[in-house]
């Protein structure tokens, strides 16, 4: 399957870490409240303090949320870059199906925000993107934890993000799971 890892990379290259592997029985978990990005999104930080991060993130909204198979998906997102982002970020992904690794790779920042309309370098100031996927009317049932790890050209942390959404069966099923 394939990820699109667009929208919110032209911010902080890791809300758009989000599978687009969605249904509408889906349930997203937010693992810390405390760690929770802002907005209506599945989306916290890696850690409760991130004061190093080149991206403070406003918020990420999803629309709809919870997002529906075979449908757009809408991203906004916005924040404030404090360093420009430059040729060289990367994003370090891995996914999981439950205990199984799907993928675990590392992608180039700049390639990703062009599926964003922007390009690198991202200059510092703040920054609004919105992006629409379409997605998967096919989506295998089960629970998905994403961590995106976003990485500036000189090895500075760009923004850490973990999601973890739950799809498949009933809506019962699922609270019973948890």
């Amino acid at each position: 399957m394939r990820f699109n890892v667009a929208c919110a990379a032209a911010i902080v290259g890791v809300a758009s870490a989000l599978p687009g592997w969605f249904d509408n029985t889906q349930d997203i978990v937010t693992l810390d409240d405390d760690k929770k990005v802002p907005g209506k999104n599945p989306l916290t930080y890696c850690a409760a303090s991130h004061p190093d991060d080149i991206v403070k993130i406003t918020s990420v909204d999803l629309l709809p949320n919870p997002p529906e198979a075979g449908a757009e998906l809408k991203i906004r997102a916005a924040g404030t870059v404090f360093e420009d982002i430059e040729e060289g970020a990367y994003i370090n992904l891995v996914v999981k199906y439950g205990l199984i690794r799907l993928i675990n790779t590392k992608a180039d920042l700049c390639e990703q925000t062009e599926k964003a309309d922007l390009k690198c370098p991202i200059k510092k100031g703040i920054l609004s993107v919105e992006k629409a996927v379409d997605i998967p009317k096919e989506v295998p049932p089960g629970k998905y934890t994403v961590h995106a790890e976003v990485i500036n050209y000189d090895d500075k942390p760009i923004a850490c993000l973990e999601a973890q959404v739950t799809f498949g069966g009933s809506k019962k099923d699922i609270e019973l799971e948890l």
